[in-house]
């Protein structure tokens, strides 16, 4: 019979299209693993925003990966009404956000000040001198920053 830690070894597999160094684990997307009889699991998924694109396609890869481990019946459930919050990134998954060159959010407690999305530190460098250029990135979870000190350029995962 499966268990739940064979189960999160098998999701580690699965990245996200847009981020491949970081599983939906990682990600805090899977927000439930349940074994509620031998040989079924149910897996709730929450999306980082309602309109992502990619949730069907991790939907379906989580769905195999999975299935891969000789389990009968895997239902995985795309959860619209939880709302996902940056905060459901692991530590892990904030390194690796970094070491991808993507600024990983600041932790919140809910509320956010402008200067969360605005500043933001550089994965580069390291520095904070930094300013948004635009709230607007190659998707919605990220925007575009540049860092005065080093002078690149460089999206952050944006606090949500």
């Amino acid at each position: 019979m499966v268990n739940k830690k064979q189960i999160k070894e098998k999701l580690q597999e699965v990245k996200d299209p847009e981020i491949p160094t970081l599983s939906v684990l990682e990600l805090g997307i899977i927000t439930k693993i349940e074994i509620p009889e031998p040989n079924f699991v149910a897996i709730e998924m929450t999306p980082t925003f309602v309109g992502c694109p990619a949730i069907d396609f991790m939907r379906i890869k989580v769905q195999k990966a999975v299935e891969s481990l000789d389990v009968k019946k895997v239902e995985v459930v795309v959860n619209y009404d939880k709302s996902w919050s940056s905060n459901l990134i692991t530590e892990e998954g904030k390194k690796k956000l970094l070491e991808f060159g993507i600024a990983p959010p600041r932790k919140h407690k809910g509320e956010m000040e402008s200067e969360d999305l605005e500043k933001a530190e550089c994965p580069h460098c390291g520095s904070t001198n930094t300013t948004m250029n635009s709230p607007f990135g190659p998707t919605l979870c990220r925007a575009i920053h540049i860092c005065y000190d080093c002078e690149e350029v460089f999206e952050q995962f944006k606090p949500v």
